[in-house]
């Protein structure tokens, strides 16, 4: 949660919008005994932060948001589809040594692991493969579908839901990223293609672009 600690000032300017307004500004620096120019920042601050909304010829009035609650809206906007990257797959008949390399010279915390079809079987991280490696040297020989988390365990996201939701599975499963997935329906059974994946870094980069903005 972001936390942004107001001055004493602010917080009085804010309840007096609270039970006032809409109000304005040179009717708040009366309530207060200051002049306007006084309190030309801290209602500037006020409205960048989101507590505020000032209307022309009419005053502040209180948003009722924060800048935490302005963060979740716009990011709730962003579809996984418009910000997913490039995901890395390895086919599960490839080894663990295939991964090894894919994984580095990608610069990827996880693998999508598919079968001879293009569909979703499993995934494989870092850990996965340190773990696997740990008194065991043939990764040549070994196949990685042995190291993989397999469906239907593993956790994915659709290109129509929204980043907010990504974000949130990636806390809750304490993964590096999700991949995206387009649902093929088999008649009797589904199957999942990987069209995307969605990272802490795709949700980092979009924090910083919402805060420049």
């Amino acid at each position: 949660m972001i936390i942004i600690d107001l001055s004493e000032r602010q917080n009085e300017i804010v309840n007096i919008v609270k039970k006032e307004g809409p109000i304005r500004g040179q009717d708040i620096a009366k309530r207060l005994s200051l002049t306007r120019a006084a309190l030309r920042a801290d209602l500037a601050i006020l409205t960048m932060l989101g507590y505020l909304e000032a209307r022309p010829r009419v005053g502040y009035y209180y948003s009722g948001k924060t800048i935490t609650s302005l963060l979740v809206e716009g990011i709730k906007k962003i579809k996984v589809g418009d910000v997913q990257s490039v995901p890395v797959v390895l086919n599960q008949s490839q080894t663990v040594y295939d991964a090894i390399v894919s994984i580095f010279l990608e610069d990827v915390g996880t693998l999508f692991i598919i079968n001879d079809l293009g569909f979703l079987e499993g995934v494989v991280s870092r850990k996965d493969l340190l773990k696997g490696l740990m008194g065991n040297s043939n990764s040549q020989n070994m196949p990685i579908s042995m190291l993989m988390t397999r469906m239907p365990n593993v956790h994915y996201i659709t290109e129509n839901e929204d980043v907010f939701e990504a974000a949130r599975r990636i806390n809750e499963y304490e993964i590096d990223s999700l991949p995206v997935v387009e649902r093929v329906d088999n008649g009797n059974s589904v199957s999942y293609t990987v069209v995307g994946r969605i990272s802490k870094t795709n949700i980092t980069r979009i924090f910083v672009e919402l805060g420049e903005k």
